[in-house]
């Protein structure tokens, strides 16, 4: 029995996993999609002038990266998640099946957004998004670079998102 794991990132852990892995692979989960829908009141906002972040919404396809877990790293890296990725409890931790780039299913860990969250912003206007994200800073940073370090992993990994896309020229 092998006791690793696998995650998923679809955001800020495509680019800064924070986490020991030993693969990385692009990776498809359907039944979410990507989507700026999260308030953002720690890392890159605070409750008084919250950012946007991505989170996983339901419907749809992502694509994004799956990193691979070695068992002796499990334990460290699901506390480590929890700690990142639940600091408000606005994303709930799934196991989902995610696809490989070479075709092999495999069942990862990942963080979906809890619509019953108030948090959850849902889907925002462009203007409102753009204002949103213009203001925010947080722990993490400004919200504009979160932000464009995204859509430039996206654009690396050849995902093309136009609503990202427009924003992050609309930031420039």
């Amino acid at each position: 029995m092998d006791d690793g794991m696998w995650v998923f990132g679809y955001g800020s852990l495509m680019w800064n996993p924070g986490f020991p892995h030993s693969r990385v692979e692009p990776a498809l989960l359907k039944g979410a999609h990507r989507s700026l829908c999260v308030y953002s009141y720690v890392h890159r906002g605070t409750p008084e002038r919250p950012g946007l972040v991505f989170g996983l919404d339901r419907g749809g396809a992502c694509r994004g990266l799956a990193f691979r877990v070695e068992p002796e790293d499990r334990e460290a890296t699901l506390a480590y998640l929890r700690a990142r990725e639940q600091v408000t409890s606005v994303y709930i931790e799934a196991t989902r099946p995610v696809r490989l780039a070479g075709g092999a299913i495999v069942e990862a860990v990942t963080y979906v957004v809890d619509r019953r969250h108030p948090q959850y912003a849902g889907r925002l206007d462009h203007d409102e998004q753009l204002r949103l994200v213009r203001a925010g800073v947080g722990r993490s940073g400004p919200n504009p670079d979160y932000v464009r370090s995204t859509a430039a992993h996206l654009l690396d990994l050849g995902i093309r998102d136009n609503r990202v896309e427009r924003l992050v020229a609309e930031l420039a």
